[in-house]
């Protein structure tokens, strides 16, 4: 009987990419088959002479058929244990098969024991772009598999919903930080402590320094060329209203056009304060008086540490754009309600009073924007967007592919956030005002007026009445990245949706929406987004927001918190002796008992030292370092999204040139491109 003839089997070139961080790599058994629409190829043990899958390593590899597969749909990963478990973090494959293109599918995740993966092909496509039934279900059983890993809880009631994770422990692989990122982090609170000679100022724990020099004792380690000056000219008025435009908490100010009822400050008390020729009434109708009124800390339960009460109070300050002075500080008010016990400080003042006045403002200035402009305003609140992405958004669905990179690290981050800084027993407690009780208060209060408006910059600032503000650095820089990023996913938008009928025809970006407003977003009564997106230009805002806030709204409250913290008479923690009540009684020993003890003081320089500092492993934004897009028109968009961001870099250097006290917060260079710490 004949034999009958060899047939020619179909060779397919792959490559495997294996992630570049520590502990990538893997010893276990990795298998491929491709599966293509006339088939599936066989199923590969991936084994070269050698080590395969070493970090950083791309391997190659031949794949046989006994057919042609035709298009290819998916790519199958599966890691089996060999003698001990070793997870596995893939980049991409790339496959080539006989006579055609290569074609590339990015991964992107941790392979963890015995697993399998399917991976679809690079191009974006929304769900309608899909027509075939294995894709389709493909789409589904992938979501369906992030639902049961990726779920929501109530952390406590009035605030955004977040990822139910007690500790990051409990996070999935894929949402943890890498292990050099990992290590960094939890040691370098401990060296900030060290490095501020904990052990050399033991045995004065607990007790006030005697006068403002003694903070430069735990100065002089860790400092940076801001908290240097910021040491040097605290005390001065234009200083203090420097800070109100270009410091931690820059959307605090607000135009006054009428003088709140609860502030009684007339226009003989504040006339040495006006240029010549003028008075409050008149400048106030000019549009030159502004107002931080930190109404929303009136009555927040105080913090109790080692056994002794903190204090606060709910300030209203009010500032004047004077031509040739800048931003002043006319008036302080350390109280919502007037009164003998409650005077107005000005200026003129015996200059304690002033300072202390001023003192107090900063100690308000500290909680709000620690806590709300922060924490609640851009951690929480691009958690939600992070938790929804993850449950509603394919891998291979555009916008997924847009946000990921923008939501790098925000879930372990923030679960540390819970468990060891706000928590009953975390770092805010033992060392922050409002640590404790008064914490989730005020988080409370502020999601009842929080709106979705205000995190829209050109928004937040015409509503302030601050458009007009000179030297309002934030402000300027601000919007011309907000013009960046929301040109640049406007065009990501254009791309794959042709039509506003496109968007509203998406079900899973419905369904990721709705997920945001009714899910994460319920207990926020006031933010006012709708549970459906119906045009590409709402989409477009929606996307910006959301990759603003992760970005550019961070950077300017977090980078900035050890330059304006380390010298903690500028913006104190806590206050251990209630406001002052008569402006004649300020003295020395007063303003000593009241400022943060050494134990406080040393632990706020490390706190801040340790979240404001430049991160390690930091990805600048615009650098996309996993690529999600492989089509020409997604990566030449990115492409241009740089090159805008390297002009308003060399906009921003040449600007600061000439500055003293140069604001670089929001160099695109030195913003992250997700909430990482």
């Amino acid at each position: 009987m004949a034999s009958s003839p060899n047939k020619k089997m179909e060779v397919y070139t792959v490559t495997v990419a294996t992630g570049e961080s520590e502990y990538s790599g893997t010893n276990n058994y990795i298998f491929v088959t491709l599966v293509g629409e006339k088939g599936e190829s066989e199923r590969t043990l991936l084994d070269n002479p050698g080590m395969d899958f070493c970090r950083g390593a791309v391997d190659e590899y031949k794949v046989t058929s006994p057919r042609p597969l035709g298009s290819l749909l998916l790519v199958r990963l599966e890691k089996q244990r060999y003698w001990v478990e070793d997870n596995w973090f893939c980049r991409y494959v790339t496959v080539e098969p006989p006579g055609g293109d290569k074609v590339v599918f990015p991964c992107y995740r941790w392979l963890t024991g015995d697993i399998k993966v399917d991976l679809r092909a690079g191009t974006a496509k929304t769900q309608r772009d899909d027509a075939l039934a294995q894709l389709l279900a493909h789409r589904r059983t992938e979501l369906q598999d992030r639902q049961k890993i990726y779920r929501w809880v109530t952390w406590a009631p009035g605030i955004p919903r977040c990822i139910d994770a007690k500790t990051e422990a409990d996070l999935p692989q894929d949402a943890r930080f890498e292990n050099e990122k990992r290590s960094d982090f939890e040691h370098s609170l401990h060296y900030a402590l060290l490095e501020l000679s904990l052990k050399k100022f033991a045995i004065l724990f607990g007790k006030s320094w005697s006068d403002l020099d003694d903070f430069k004792r735990i100065f002089w380690k860790l400092k940076s060329p801001i908290a240097e000056y910021c040491m040097e000219h605290w005390k001065e008025d234009w200083f203090f209203g420097y800070q109100c435009l270009n410091g931690s908490n820059p959307r605090m100010i607000q135009r006054c056009k009428k003088l709140p009822e609860n502030f009684p400050v007339t226009s003989d008390m504040v006339q040495s304060s006006m240029a010549p020729g003028t008075n409050l009434d008149q400048e106030l109708k000019e549009g030159t008086v502004f107002l931080l009124d930190y109404a929303i800390l009136d009555g927040v339960p105080t913090n109790t540490i080692k056994g002794k009460p903190q204090y606060i109070a709910a300030p209203l300050c009010l500032l004047y754009q004077h031509p040739d002075d800048g931003l002043m500080p006319i008036a302080i008010q350390l109280g919502q309600t007037p009164g003998l016990d409650t005077p107005i400080f000005l200026p003129k003042d015996p200059p304690l009073a002033w300072l202390l006045a001023k003192i107090w403002v900063r100690h308000a200035e500290f909680q709000v924007f620690q806590v709300l402009s922060h924490l609640l305003r851009t951690h929480l609140v691009v958690e939600v967007f992070c938790v929804a992405t993850l449950r509603q958004l394919p891998a291979v669905h555009p916008i997924y592919k847009l946000l990921a990179p923008h939501l790098r690290y925000t879930l372990e981050i923030n679960t540390r956030g819970r468990s060891q800084l706000i928590s009953a027993d975390g770092i805010f407690k033992r060392v922050v005002s409002t640590g404790g009780e008064g914490l989730l208060i005020l988080a409370q209060r502020e999601y009842k007026v929080l709106t979705y408006r205000s995190l829209q910059p050109y928004n937040d600032f015409a509503d302030r009445g601050v458009s007009r503000l000179p030297n309002y650095f934030y402000r300027e820089h601000s919007l011309m990245l907000w013009e960046a990023i929301h040109s640049f996913v406007s065009g990501m938008v254009s791309l794959y949706y042709q039509s506003d009928h496109d968007v509203q025809g998406d079900v899973e970006l419905q369904a990721w929406i709705r997920e945001i407003a009714q899910e994460g977003l319920a207990e926020l009564p006031s933010f006012g987004l709708p549970s459906k997106v119906s045009t590409r230009e709402e989409l477009s805002t929606l996307l910006a927001v959301v990759v603003f806030t992760s970005t550019v709204q961070h950077a300017a409250t977090n980078n900035g918190q050890f330059d304006w913290c380390a010298w903690v008479p500028n913006t104190p923690c806590t206050m251990r002796q209630p406001p002052p009540t008569d402006k004649n009684a300020a003295t020395m020993e007063m303003v000593m008992a009241s400022l943060p003890d050494v134990s406080q003081s040393c632990l706020q320089m490390a706190i801040t030292w340790h979240l404001g500092r430049a991160q390690p492993d930091a990805i600048p934004l615009g650098h996309y370092t996993e690529e999600h897009f492989t089509e020409a028109p997604a990566v030449a968009l990115i492409n241009g999204f740089r090159a805008e961001l390297e002009k308003i870099e060399a906009h921003i250097l040449s600007q600061n040139e000439r500055l003293e006290l140069q604001y670089l917060f929001l160099l695109p260079s030195r913003i992250e491109n997700s909430i990482t710490i």
